[in-house]
């Protein structure tokens, strides 16, 4: 007789206001294994751990947990019942400390004094980071001052701290480094050791075979299957979750690179970064590689005017720029496509409508007047160029799938028609479909002598689709790589300050 599993879900169904967002779906987890979730963004992943957790209740279906039928009425009652999850979006407090986010809700006190024993929640603090590896964060630190990276692991160590028999990991490393996803494999692998089961919903597929055990799909909603990592393989899961072939994983470069137009010459920020120097020709994807700290995305940030830099030149053409501010940027026709889509890539309870207008006000305005009709035309022409997946374009960009939402927030910088786009993580969060399709976008632009450099920290995603790989260690660029010399071992070499003679942007 086969074991009980820990998590048992039987014919769950679930519908808000007559949408059926999941439809007889079956899923289990063993003790003691590690089971991807997976499927395209809208499957209904998200929403099937919320009727698990007790956040929604379910339409019908059996829940049970260790062969206990169930029916949690809030996460405190999953959480009660071994559940720890840790979602998506961070729910770190900002204007706190480490410490104290670590500890809410849950303080230790001197007794029944209700004095608060901070010398010890720090201590435990500092040693439950360290369990997973992470010595680089103070426990008096101020949450929201720490990178996004280093935020995920605070909510990491806090999830791992309830001692859960199930833990919940929803893109756990979609903000982590190289390094930081190792740390977190290692603790993986202890906890499963240990017996702790885990459901691991992540689009990166190298993740999900490197860690997990098995795998369940889902699509739009319905249970597809569940293949054991070891008997099934990358382009058959794809076909799970697509409902069809979806081809080579990177679409074949096929632009004409022509002359250098963009340039940076020895720019410096004190305490981020110093003597950065590369250049991008026309229609060439130029990818940034490196470590979480390197100051990858401060570079951008200080070329596009969202810092103000200490020393160096920007020029377009062989003409010098004077970036103050990132509207000279937009004049220039540099385009920025932030790694923190939600809170600065979009205004995420505006319509689609309104997110593409704002900054392109010049282009559909005439002497200060708007053009509804103008307006219209591009933000239809751009939904449709983009193929995004909407109702409509008055539909509000919440609502829509983190595939979708990353092309309206490519299509914002589309209308401002740019010589230089800056894609800083242009697929985080994005399903494999999704993936594909913004490759496809950025192929196009080079295609139209669009210059791209795009920043991201998934190795094969950069010698994927980058004609050319600058690495940056620590605030200095440590190597410049043709991309058909390129491959992982060489880029973490340079990326954690190893020896690489290609330093010289001018090759």
């Amino acid at each position: 007789m086969a074991e009980t599993p820990f998590i048992e879900m039987k014919a769950i169904d679930k519908s808000f206001a007559g949408n059926q967002v999941l439809k007889n779906v079956h899923f289990d987890v063993r003790y003691g294994e590690v089971h991807a979730l997976m499927g395209e963004n809208g499957a209904g992943k998200s929403t099937l751990v919320k009727v698990l957790t007790g956040i929604h209740p379910r339409d019908n279906g059996v829940i049970k947990v260790k062969g206990e039928e169930v029916a949690f009425k809030h996460p405190k009652d999953a959480e009660e019942k071994g559940i720890a999850v840790i979602h998506q979006e961070l729910n770190i407090i900002p204007h706190l400390t480490v410490t104290q986010n670590m500890f809410l809700g849950k303080e230790l006190t001197f007794g029944k004094t209700g004095i608060l024993n901070t010398k010890e929640m720090k201590k435990q603090t500092k040693k439950r980071l360290h369990d997973l590896g992470v010595t680089n964060i103070h426990p008096d630190e101020t949450a929201g001052d720490l990178s996004v990276g280093k935020q995920q692991m605070v909510e990491i160590a806090r999830a791992l701290a309830t001692k859960a028999e199930l833990i919940i990991m929803d893109e756990p490393t979609a903000a982590l480094t190289e390094r930081e996803i190792e740390s977190l494999f290692k603790v993986v692998r202890s906890l499963r050791e240990q017996g702790v089961s885990i459901i691991y919903i992540s689009h990166r597929m190298e993740e999900i075979f490197e860690i997990c055990d098995r795998i369940t799909v889902l699509r739009d909603g319905e249970y597809v299957g569940t293949k054991n990592v070891r008997e099934t393989s990358f382009e058959s899961i794809v076909k799970m979750m697509v409902g069809r072939e979806l081809g080579e994983r990177f679409p074949t470069r096929n632009s004409v690179i022509g002359d250098v137009i963009f340039e940076v010459e020895n720019l410096e920020l004190e305490g981020f970064f110093k003597g950065i120097h590369f250049n991008v020709r026309k229609g060439e994807i130029l990818g940034v590689a490196g470590l979480m700290g390197a100051g990858r995305s401060e570079v951008m940030e200080a070329i596009f005017g969202f810092r103000k830099k200490d020393n160096g030149l920007v020029k377009m053409h062989g003409n010098q720029l004077h970036i103050k501010h990132p509207r000279d940027s937009v004049k220039a026709g540099i385009g920025f496509i932030t790694e923190d889509r939600k809170s600065k890539g979009l205004v995420i309870n505006a319509s689609i409508r309104e997110n593409v207008a704002l900054p392109n006000l010049n282009t559909i305005s005439t002497n200060g007047i708007m053009s509804f009709k103008r307006e219209r035309s591009l933000v239809e022409n751009l939904i449709q160029q983009l193929q995004v997946r909407t109702t409509g374009k008055e539909q509000e960009v919440k609502s829509l799938s983190g595939g979708n939402q990353q092309k309206i927030v490519i299509a914002k910088w589309l209308g401002i028609q740019p010589k230089v786009l800056i894609l800083d993580e242009p697929t985080r969060g994005v399903d494999v479909g999704a993936k594909k399709e913004i490759y496809t976008i950025m192929n196009e632009l080079t295609q139209n002598g669009v210059a791209i450099i795009m920043i991201s920290s998934e190795l094969p995603e950069v010698l994927g689709v980058s004609d050319r790989i600058l690495v940056l260690h620590e605030g200095k660029v440590t190597g410049l790589l043709e991309q058909d010399e390129a491959d992982q071992e060489k880029i973490m070499m340079a990326a954690t300050g190893g020896e690489n003679n290609e330093t010289n942007s001018d090759k």
